[in-house]
């Protein structure tokens, strides 16, 4: 590993349609109880503007990911705005602003993500952060149609 020093910027936007209506999609991103279901379970979660959502978690033998979600804007069934600082042990690799829009669509919910991205050192990428991305919001539309 070099000491070379350097960022790069991404931005990416998912959009799903859930057929689920915003306030039954926003209330699985605002419960604790309810996101644990889709999404791995908080060490700490608040959800409230200034409130925090923290997230550790590794591979077996791999380093320890942490992740530091902090709320900005919080309008309850329409958005969430929130900052995430990624860190791999010790070293950050990333910080993030993301934006999640909840519209009432004709069978449910349109969720637009948007992720505005700094990567640090090329430690991260907007490779791994739209698979994971996709990953989560797959489980969110399992999760909704299992409440349904």
């Amino acid at each position: 590993m070099t000491n070379e020093r350097f960022l790069t910027h991404d931005t990416f936007t998912i959009e799903r349609s859930y057929q689920a209506s915003p306030a039954q999609t926003f209330a699985a991103w605002a419960d604790p109880a309810l996101k644990a279901h889709w999404f791995p379970p908080a060490e700490e979660f608040e959800f409230r503007v200034g409130g925090r959502e923290i997230i550790s978690g590794s591979e077996p033998g791999g380093p320890v990911f942490r992740s530091v979600a902090t709320f900005h804007e919080i309008v309850p069934d329409t958005r969430i705005v929130y900052t995430i600082l990624i860190d791999m042990e010790t070293t950050r690799i990333s910080v993030n602003v993301v934006t999640v829009e909840f519209e009432a669509a004709d069978e449910g919910t349109r969720l637009v993500y948007t992720e505005q991205c700094v990567f640090l050192d090329g430690l991260d990428s907007v490779e791994m952060h739209r698979l994971g991305c996709h990953d989560f919001l797959d489980k969110l539309d399992v999760f909704l149609r299992e409440q349904s």
